[in-house]
């Protein structure tokens, strides 16, 4: 094993640890109430398509959307009969921020951020960026999955996905993550 090698992998590993372990979608976000606050509004009832101009803000629960248009597509599965909705936001940048279950925040910042909830899936394009507990990645195109806790990034032509890592942050919430949870079972023997 090259010293590269073992490199690439601490660093693919504490990727994997500093943005994905602790990322677990706040579930209890996804039954909140969803309030849309633009300048503009308009909706094509017969293609299932609202669209919201100017200065756009979207919160559900503890996720927040922020962008300079975004546009609901809503769609129903003709199998199952189940209502699906897509967000695709745009800005300069459009930023997604969802506070997870354990208490730290995640931020997906680019040009064009789609969002699925009901399929677990967040896509950011174009100067896309993830941030959470310090840490940071950017690309051309990055891919995250609530669910699965699958973050996949890529970029264009010659160019590299950068990852930038703050271990002793990473430490730092992995540390408070195991108190919370020693107190949380702790508490329920009582």
């Amino acid at each position: 094993m090259t010293i590269k090698t073992f490199i690439t992998g601490i660093l693919l590993t504490s990727l994997i640890f500093g943005l994905a372990a602790p990322a677990h979608a706040a579930k209890k976000d996804l039954n909140q109430e969803i309030t849309i606050k633009s300048k503009r509004q308009s909706a094509d009832l017969k293609n299932k398509i609202a669209s919201y101009l100017d200065d756009v803000s979207i919160t559900q629960g503890s996720i927040s959307i922020i962008a300079d248009i975004v546009q609901v597509y809503s769609t129903i599965d003709k199998k199952t009969g189940v209502k699906s909705n897509t967000y695709l936001a745009k800005g300069k940048p459009a930023i997604f921020k969802q506070q997870l279950e354990d208490g730290s925040l995640i931020s997906l910042q680019a040009n064009e951020i789609k969002y699925q909830p009901d399929q677990h899936s967040i896509t950011v394009s174009g100067n896309a960026q993830v941030k959470q507990a310090g840490s940071k990645m950017s690309g051309d195109i990055i891919t995250y999955n609530t669910l699965s806790e699958k973050l996949e990034g890529q970029s264009n032509n010659d160019e590299h996905v950068t990852t930038i890592l703050q271990p002793v942050q990473i430490k730092a919430q992995q540390d408070r993550s195991e108190l919370k949870k020693k107190k949380a079972n702790d508490s329920d023997n009582k």
